[in-house]
């Protein structure tokens, strides 16, 4: 199973899921850190100053939220063993494809198994590559592939250009 920042279902639930920014680098030529970190809370406004939430902006027809997350029961400072930006197959949107290597794929499968039967927003997990929020996705089941790939929260979120510098500052 392949789990999107659109969203992880297994049962053909709706989907939701967000992503800001891109995240710039830090200059070093190395592969940018991911961290995949439970989700705690999501509100619908603007983080406050301070309170440590990534804000997801405002666009004309949604408005800003707010989500927290777990650093200590997720997964920080990841490495992906591969990545690489492609057209999905489905609709044409710009995605990346994250491969993660055999110990972070055996992690990630116990991460999400956890966070399935958990309420809403508890059940999803933020993406957060070079301390940016990428996305939220939600899941259903354990994903035991090791892969996850990110499309952004709308059609178009991620062009040609910005799934091309996502990928290669993933890939090792």
């Amino acid at each position: 199973m392949v789990v999107t920042a659109w969203v992880a279902v297994a049962d053909g639930a709706s989907s939701r899921a967000h992503v800001v920014q891109p995240a710039t680098g830090d200059g070093t030529g190395k592969a940018a850190p991911v961290s995949l970190l439970p989700v705690t809370s999501s509100v619908e406004h603007a983080c406050a100053q301070g309170s440590g939430g990534y804000t997801v902006p405002a666009t004309a027809t949604r408005p800003a939220f707010c989500v927290h997350a777990d650093r200590a029961r997720g997964m920080t400072d990841l490495r992906v063993a591969y990545a690489k930006a492609e057209k999905s197959p489905a609709d044409g949107t710009w995605q990346v494809e994250v491969t993660l290597g055999p110990t972070d794929r055996t992690r990630f499968a116990t991460l999400t198994g956890s966070l399935a039967d958990a309420p809403a927003p508890r059940h999803g997990f933020a993406i957060v590559i070079d301390g940016k929020l990428w996305g939220n996705p939600f899941v259903t089941s354990s994903i035991t592939g090791g892969r996850l790939n990110i499309v952004g929260a709308r059609v178009g979120d991620l062009t040609d250009a910005t799934a091309h510098d996502l990928a290669r500052r993933l890939d090792p």
